[in-house]
């Protein structure tokens, strides 16, 4: 049974960081590609950023370039996503997400529906 389970949320002031974690086990997901999206109240569930293990080629949301980080090590099936300079509209719930078929594709992908297995969410508060 495949699981991903995210960590490191919390609750923490502008200007603050923090430092996502997610685990995966099950099966393996080597160079393959994993991400991060996160759902704020009343909206719906956005991409932040994502990964492709093979070349360690990233992509991220326009609204978090330069303040996050994804990185992990896919052998290891651990991500982690660094986020500085926190504002108050990052505040979420983040999801790790896993797309094992995207051995087979081209690019880093974006969309949720690209993606197989689902976290159940970490809680990020940020106060002004």
């Amino acid at each position: 049974q495949v699981q991903l389970v995210e960590s490191g949320g919390g609750l923490v002031q502008a200007g603050d960081s923090l430092r996502l974690f997610c685990a995966a086990s099950g099966r393996t997901f080597l160079n393959s590609a994993m991400g991060w999206f996160r759902q704020a109240p009343g909206k719906e569930r956005e991409f932040v950023a994502a990964i492709r293990w093979s070349g360690g080629h990233t992509e991220y949301t326009d609204s978090v370039k330069g303040r996050f980080t994804i990185s992990g090590n896919d052998a290891a099936n651990t991500m982690y996503l660094q986020m500085n300079r926190l504002k108050p509209e990052d505040t979420a719930v983040y999801y790790c997400a896993a797309s094992p078929a995207w051995v087979r594709r081209v690019g880093v992908p974006r969309s949720a529906s690209d993606f197989e297995y689902w976290g159940r969410g970490t809680q990020v508060t940020v106060s002004s």
